[in-house]
């Protein structure tokens, strides 16, 4: 019989697996911390209405006021192509307005409305309970510092060394 099938047939209850030799890299222990709080994370955004990427589209909205289709896709990291359906979606439930530019015609500026801006503060509110709740093994001084190494980790994208 295999080592990982059960006597009956079905599959062994094993002890816990042994990922010493990836728990070494920075990446999967950022992805492994990820999958947490975004499993914790999404019944917040969800009891709201929100999915994690309209949640941040509004937010940068909010926090941009007038800031243009395209530049939104690049913070977010995303194709302008799949921006425009959140966009949509925001624009259709009343929380931002898209206008066309004054300075050029073919583009759009959005802004948050007052409903889109309640909406992101309950949001944000939630997340940083949330965070906290995540990250009570850490002291505040430890929390900003992650988050700055995190933040430095990111700096370095696309940087090569000569």
């Amino acid at each position: 019989m295999p080592d990982d099938m059960h006597p009956q047939g079905g599959p062994a209850e094993s002890p816990v697996l042994d990922d010493s030799s990836l728990r070494r890299f920075v990446g999967y222990n950022i992805r492994r911390a990820w999958l947490a709080l975004r499993a914790a994370r999404m019944p917040v955004l969800a009891d709201l209405g929100l999915r994690t990427v309209s949640f941040s589209a509004l937010t940068m909205i909010v926090d941009n006021p007038g800031i243009i289709q395209s530049r939104l896709a690049a913070a977010l990291r995303m194709e302008r192509s799949n921006i425009v359906v959140v966009i949509d979606e925001l624009e259709s439930r009343g929380l931002i307005a898209r206008s066309r530019s004054t300075q050029d015609r073919r583009v759009y500026v959005l802004r948050a409305t007052p409903a889109g801006r309640r909406l992101r503060d309950a949001a944000l509110a939630g997340l940083v309970a949330h965070e906290e709740r995540m990250t009570a093994g850490l002291s505040a001084a430890e929390r900003r510092q992650l988050v700055e190494l995190l933040q430095r980790i990111e700096a370095q994208e696309g940087r090569t060394e000569a």
